[in-house]
C-alpha cells in the first residue's frame, strides 16, 4: 500500500511538471520579448535567380497575426513583395517548442544589384538586411567557415561571439558556412537556435548563409543517420535518430529551409526530409552534402560488451569487418548527386564541397591528454571503400572540401590509389571547444618537407586511408590553464577563391584576434592550385587543346571503352593538355562539342588539336 502511494505521488509530480507554465522553465534566452523585437534573424541564399529567405521568430502570442511580409526598399519607401504564414509546427519535445519560422521564395530575383530588405510583423516589428548582388565579377570570393558552437565559461556565463562577427566584416566574406553543431543542447534546439541567431544576426542578415545541422543539433552525441531509422541505443550507435522525427524535421527546417531546393526531395524513413543540394554564388559551385544522413551506425561492425561501439581502442580491430557492401558513408542518392553536380560547370569556375566533416580519421588523441584511440567510427574514414567513392567523386570535378566537426583544425591532402592523388580538405576549428582532439601519430610521416615535424607528411589513418598532413592546430598540452579559447585551439576559417589565378588560399584563425593585424595559426595560410585537387599522376596525355572562340571553356574527358567521364573542369585560358590514367581512346567534350577517337599513347604527347568553338 505504501509503495502504491509513492507511485501515485510520483505520477502527480510528473503531471505537475509537465503542466508547469513555460515561463517557470529556465531558458537560454528570454523568449517573451518586446513585440517590436519578435523577428530574431533571417537567413538567405540566392541560386539561379531564386531567393529563399527563412525568417526566425520568437514565439507569437494568442491573438497576434500569424503572417509576416517581405519588403524591399524602393526610392519612395518600402514595398511589400511577399506575405507568408508563420510555421508553428511543434518540435515534439517536452518543452512545448514550436518552429516559428517563415520561408519566403521569390523567383526571377534580380541578383545584379544589392537590395535592402526587411521582414515585417505587425506595425512595429522589423528585421532589416541586404540581399547582396551576386559577386560574379569579383576576382576573389571569400567564404568564412565555422563549426562547434559549444561551451560556457566556468562561472556559468557565455562566451561572446562578437570577435567572429567583427572579423567576418573585416574579411567582407561573401558567404558564411556553418558546418554543424550550431546548437549543443539536446532537447532545446529552438531556444539555442534563437541564441545562435542573435549572436550572428549582424552578419547573416547581409550575406548568403549555409547552415547545416549535425549530431548535437538534432539532439544526440553522434549521428549515423542510416536513412532515418529510429535509434534505440545509448549514443545512437545502432544508427538513426534518437529524437522524434518531428524534432529532426523542425531542426532542419530552421537551419536549412533557406538553401536551394534539394537535388532529390524524396523523404527518408519516418517522413524526415533531405537537403543535399548545390548553390552557385559568385561563380563558385558549392555542393552541399549531408554526410551523416545515410551513414551506417557502428553497431553494424562493432558491438562490444563494454565501452563505446564507436571507439576502436587498439590495432587488433579486424578491418575486414568494414568491407561489407551494405555499409554506407554517403548514400547512393548522394553519389548520384555528386556525379551530376561534378559535370555541371554552367556559370562556375570552382567546385567546392561543403559537409559536416572530412573523409578520414583526422585525430589520434580524444577528449583529454592520454586519450589515445586507434580508430574513431564517428569519423568519415570508414568504410574505406565508401570513403574512396566519395573522394573519387569529388576529385573528378577538382573539388575542394570545406568542413568541420572534428574539434581540430586540419588541412589534409587525400589519397586513394596513392598518397596525394586526390582532393584537399580544410576542417575548421570549433567556435568554442569542449571536447578536445589532437593529431599525434605514433609513426613519422613520409615525404616531409625539410624541417617538418614527424606528425606531418604521408600517413595512413586507422582505416588505412592515405592522408598527407599539411597543417594542424592542436590544443596545448594542458588546455585547462590560461585562456579557455586560445589553449583549446578554438577559432574559425577563411578560404579565398581567386577566380583569375585559380588559387585557393586557406587561413585558420584563433579567437579574439584582429585578422588585419594578427597572425593565423602556425602552418597557415596554405595556398593550392585548383588542379591540385586531382593531383593523380598521368599515365598518358591526349593532344594539347588550343581553343578559340570561347573564354575558359569547360573540358570533359570520357573513356570510350566504358563511357565513364574521367573528369570535368573549366580550364583557365585557351590551352589545355588533358591527362589520363590509362592508355586508350577518349572523347573530349569542349563546351559540349565532342571530339571522339583521341588516342592516349604517351606522356606529354606533342600533338596539337586546334578547336574552334
Amino acid at each position: 500500500m505504501k509503495k502504491m502511494r509513492w507511485m501515485v505521488l510520483i505520477f502527480w509530480i510528473a503531471v505537475g511538471l509537465q503542466a508547469a507554465p513555460m515561463e517557470n522553465i529556465k531558458r537560454a534566452v528570454e523568449l517573451d520579448v518586446p513585440r517590436d523585437q519578435v523577428i530574431a534573424a533571417a537567413l538567405y541564399t540566392v541560386h539561379n535567380k531564386t531567393l529563399k529567405l527563412n525568417a526566425q521568430l520568437f514565439p507569437l502570442k494568442d491573438g497576434e497575426s500569424r503572417y509576416v511580409s517581405l519588403d524591399v526598399k524602393k526610392i519612395l519607401g518600402w514595398k511589400e513583395i511577399a506575405r507568408v504564414k508563420v510555421c508553428e509546427n511543434e518540435y515534439g519535445n517536452t518543452m512545448g517548442d514550436k518552429s516559428w519560422t517563415a520561408l519566403f521564395r521569390i523567383e526571377n530575383w534580380d541578383d545584379t544589384k544589392n537590395v535592402r530588405y526587411r521582414v515585417a510583423h505587425g506595425e512595429n516589428a522589423f528585421f532589416e538586411g541586404t540581399i547582396r548582388k551576386n559577386p560574379i565579377d569579383k576576382e576573389v570570393i571569400v567564404v568564412a567557415g565555422f563549426t562547434g558552437n559549444s561551451i560556457k565559461t566556468g562561472d556559468g556565463g557565455d562566451i561572446s561571439r562578437q570577435d567572429l562577427v567583427e572579423n567576418v566584416k573585416r574579411a567582407n566574406a561573401d558567404l558564411l558556412f556553418f558546418s554543424g553543431d550550431q546548437v549543443y543542447h539536446h532537447r532545446k534546439h529552438y531556444e539555442y537556435w534563437i541564441k545562435f541567431c542573435l549572436d550572428f544576426a549582424d552578419i547573416i542578415k547581409d550575406r548568403p548563409t549555409v547552415s547545416i545541422p549535425d549530431d548535437h543539433d538534432v539532439g544526440q552525441p553522434n549521428l549515423w543517420g542510416q536513412n532515418g531509422k529510429q535509434s534505440t541505443m545509448r549514443g545512437a550507435t545502432d544508427g538513426g535518430y534518437a529524437m522524434p522525427p518531428e524534432y529532426v524535421i523542425e531542426v532542419e527546417r530552421a537551419q536549412t529551409a533557406n538553401l536551394p531546393d534539394p537535388y532529390d526531395p524524396t523523404q527518408i524513413e519516418r517522413g524526415i526530409g533531405v537537403y543535399y543540394t548545390d548553390l552557385n554564388w559568385g561563380r563558385i559551385s558549392f555542393g552541399i552534402l549531408e554526410d551523416r544522413k545515410f551513414k551506417t551506425g557502428p553497431r553494424a561492425v562493432r558491438n562490444p560488451e563494454k565501452g563505446r561501439a564507436d571507439h576502436v581502442p587498439s590495432v587488433d580491430f579486424d578491418l575486414s569487418l568494414l568491407e561489407r557492401d551494405d555499409l554506407k558513408m554517403l548514400g547512393d542518392r548522394q553519389l548520384e548527386f555528386l556525379d551530376t553536380w561534378g559535370q555541371d560547370w554552367d556559370g562556375a569556375d570552382f567546385k567546392v564541397a561543403l559537409s559536416q566533416t572530412i573523409f578520414c580519421g583526422g585525430a589520434h588523441i580524444h577528449g583529454k591528454v592520454g586519450g589515445r584511440l586507434h580508430g574513431d567510427l564517428d569519423s568519415n574514414g570508414w568504410p574505406s571503400a565508401a570513403r574512396n567513392k566519395a573522394v573519387e567523386a569529388l576529385r573528378k570535378s577538382f573539388a575542394f572540401h570545406y568542413a568541420g566537426d572534428q574539434h581540430l583544425a586540419t588541412v589534409f591532402h587525400h589519397g586513394v590509389d596513392e598518397h596525394r592523388d586526390s582532393i584537399y580538405s580544410f576542417c575548421v576549428p570549433s567556435i568554442a571547444n569542449l571536447y578536445l582532439r589532437w593529431w599525434r601519430p605514433e609513426d613519422a610521416g613520409a615525404n616531409r618537407k625539410p624541417g617538418q615535424k614527424p606528425m606531418f607528411g604521408d600517413h595512413h589513418d586507422a582505416f588505412l586511408n592515405k592522408v598527407t598532413m599539411l597543417a594542424v592546430a592542436n590544443p596545448t598540452e594542458y588546455p585547462n590553464g590560461g585562456d579557455i579559447l586560445t589553449t583549446r585551439a578554438a577559432g574559425f576559417g577563411l578560404v579565398y577563391f581567386n577566380k583569375k589565378s585559380r588559387k585557393i588560399t586557406m587561413e585558420c584563425w584563433p579567437r579574439n584576434v584582429d585578422i588585419t593585424k594578427d597572425k593565423p595559426y602556425p602552418g597557415w595560410p596554405i595556398t593550392i592550385d585548383q588542379t591540385d585537387n586531382y593531383a593523380r599522376n598521368a599515365v598518358a596525355h591526349l593532344p594539347t587543346l588550343k581553343i578559340s572562340g570561347a573564354k575558359n571553356p569547360v573540358v570533359k574527358v570520357i573513356n570510350e571503352t566504358n563511357g565513364e567521364w574521367i573528369y570535368a573542369l573549366r580550364i583557365n585560358g585557351d590551352t589545355f593538355q588533358p591527362k589520363v590514367f590509362k592508355k586508350g581512346t577518349y572523347t573530349v567534350e569542349i563546351n559540349g562539342k565532342r571530339f571522339q577517337g583521341l588516342e592516349a599513347k604517351t606522356l606529354n604527347d606533342p600533338a596539337v588539336l586546334d578547336v574552334k568553338l
